[in-house]
């Protein structure tokens, strides 16, 4: 009996052992991922913030605004690799109740790096000839204090986010990542001539500008963004570089709403990896050797005990 407890317990701790070396050094390389399932309303305000309304055709200045996005997974399209999302956001002149802009995204990215991937009807807005690559909606697992090159949708291009340092976000660490943009072109716009004060053409097409300085707290373990900021000036220019006309000027800053629910998120998966890949393991390991001493003690008595009665039953020798 006490060689079939030990070769049990000998095997069990073998195995919970081995499983606990596994769940540390390779299972989370395997189910760590980004969910296919995603759903996240988020939202940024602005105050004194100046716009150009198609409502009313001119600028209007010293409004408030409120931009809300919506990221959804599309389950069907994604697999144990690689995910797709869609975020649709609505930017709203909440000063005078008036929409102000529709954007929409759909991306696909791999799961555990967060590198997009062009497939799946990837596209920005209707436009799917736009090659989306370098980071989308995330940051990689494992965000390392260093510049990532992150897909922006307006110069619809990779932009680099410098790392500038750590902080927190409600009580969670996060690492800041700032992107630059100074006065670059990325499209433009045909509109009457008198709008943007050249009166003697009826229509004219000028270029569009973007000056912008993006801030986003990245959380390191997820690498999903907890804060955001960003400061963007959209304007028309003419060829001597002139402003005619002011697109959309000022800073979106998320909510404390908002930045509350993405550190919720972000805390519930630190706890899963942590159970893991570092509780599970421990456990597994402590466990498995525990166990293997013991029932390699039960084996070593049981072999001693044999060994003794094997010389018990030995005939002793006689002399004449």
């Amino acid at each position: 009996m006490r060689r079939v407890v030990g070769l049990t317990l000998t095997g069990l701790g073998a195995f919970l052992l081995v499983l606990g070396l596994l769940m540390r050094f390779y299972l989370p390389g395997q189910v760590v991922r980004y969910p296919l399932n995603e759903y996240v309303v988020s939202s940024l305000t602005g105050g004194n913030m100046t716009y150009f309304s198609q409502k009313d055709l001119t600028d209007l200045g010293g409004v408030s605004m409120q931009a809300t996005s919506t990221v959804e997974g599309d389950v069907a399209a994604g697999t144990s690799s690689r995910a797709v999302w869609q975020e649709f956001t609505a930017l709203q002149d909440v000063s005078n109740n008036l929409p102000v802009s529709y954007t929409s995204q759909r991306s696909a990215f791999d799961r555990r790096t967060g590198v997009l991937i062009n497939c799946c009807g990837a596209r920005i807005g209707n436009n799917t000839k736009v090659r989306q690559s370098g980071q989308g909606f995330l940051w990689p697992f494992g965000t390392q204090k260093k510049a990532y090159q992150v897909f922006d949708t307006t110069m619809l291009r990779p932009e680099p986010f410098r790392y500038e340092g750590t902080s927190s976000v409600d009580g969670t660490t996060a690492y800041k990542f700032v992107e630059h943009v100074s006065n670059q072109k990325f499209g433009s716009q045909t509109l009457p001539g008198a709008l943007v004060g050249i009166q003697n053409q009826a229509s004219v097409t000028l270029p569009e500008y973007l000056t912008a300085t993006n801030t986003f707290w990245v959380d390191p373990v997820t690498g999903a963004p907890l804060s955001e900021v960003e400061n963007q000036a959209v304007s028309l220019k003419d060829s001597t570089g002139a402003t005619r006309l002011v697109l959309l000027n000022g800073t979106l800053t998320s909510t404390p709403q908002s930045d509350q629910n993405a550190v919720n998120i972000v805390n519930s998966a630190h706890l899963k990896i942590a159970l893991l890949q570092d509780v599970g393991p421990l456990v597994g390991v402590v466990v498995g050797i525990a166990l293997l001493i013991i029932g390699l003690a039960l084996l070593a008595s049981r072999r001693n005990e044999e060994e003794l009665s094997y010389v018990d039953e030995q005939p002793e020798n006689s002399t004449v």
